[in-house]
């Protein structure tokens, strides 16, 4: 094991997280919904010999809370603020995929002086949608679950590096591999999401900004120009050949994207560590 696991708890609530150590500015990365800290394992295992990296499981998910009694997103903001405190990890870069991401977006919004730079892997803005809930909930409900073996499980959710991402959040018990989730809690995740758009939240962002997009991902072009027009100082990129997963289909390409920006946020006027 490379990593090891830190706790922090915070109102109640256990947040757990991969510290992969290092050393120079800090890295903390974000899974996205139904995800697991150890999405980001290739990518933080390199990213550990220039940067102090720290992966989360955010509530409701993997090692942390299972059943959180809040599910809203400024709950899932605190436990990243809470994060930064106990962990010492001062002005960070946040990168965060989907769900993730957006935390991280709404987290640089409300605590700008907290953040450094930020980075959006296939999440954006979003517009409200009332459909949103009942279309998780049917995509999880459409998950044969238990699987009878993490290569059927890894199979089902996609195959390959992304099937296999996916797979390796599950867990065994008595012979048979289950979500490290619950249903109901993903759901309510999502209930602001489908009653708010928040692209005031970012509109308001100061940080430097990377968008990493899919090729054939969640974004839709028109959405990206838009986010572009309000923050035109992003920096935005399309991967070639990668959908919603693309941090596990190319973690090679994501790589180099994030330790690039790393370099230009680092030397960036006014965005040295105090």
């Amino acid at each position: 094991m490379t990593w090891s696991e830190r706790t922090v708890v915070r109102d109640g609530v256990r947040i757990s997280c991969r510290d992969w150590g290092g050393t120079g500015t800090p890295v903390v990365l974000l899974h996205g919904l139904a995800g697991h800290s150890g999405e980001w394992d290739a990518i933080a295992r390199r990213l550990r010999s220039r940067h102090r990296v720290v992966a989360v499981d955010q509530r409701g998910h993997g090692g942390s809370e299972r059943r959180p009694h809040d599910r809203s997103r400024a709950a899932y903001v605190a436990d990243v603020v809470a994060v930064l405190d106990r962990l010492d990890l001062r002005r960070p870069v946040l990168v965060g995929q989907s769900l993730g991401g957006h935390t991280a977006m709404l987290t640089a919004a409300a605590h700008p002086g907290l953040v450094r730079g930020l980075v959006l892997v296939e999440a954006k803005p979003g517009e409200a949608d009332p459909d949103v809930p009942a279309g998780i909930g049917g995509w999880l409900d459409s998950w044969p679950v238990p699987f009878p073996s993490r290569e059927a499980a890894a199979t089902f959710l996609g195959g390959g590096p992304v099937g296999e991402g996916w797979a390796a959040g599950l867990e065994e018990r008595d012979g048979a591999w289950w979500p490290r989730f619950d249903r109901d809690v993903m759901v309510d995740s999502l209930v602001e999401n489908a009653r708010h758009s928040y692209w005031d939240e970012w509109a308001g962002i100061t940080c430097p900004t990377l968008a990493v997009l899919g090729q054939s991902g969640i974004v839709a072009p028109e959405e990206c120009d838009r986010m572009l027009r309000q923050r035109p100082e992003t920096v935005a990129m399309s991967v070639p050949g990668t959908g919603h997963d693309l941090h596990l289909e190319r973690p090679d390409v994501l790589r180099a994207a994030l330790e690039q920006f790393l370099r230009d946020t680092t030397a960036s006027p006014g965005t040295e560590q105090p």
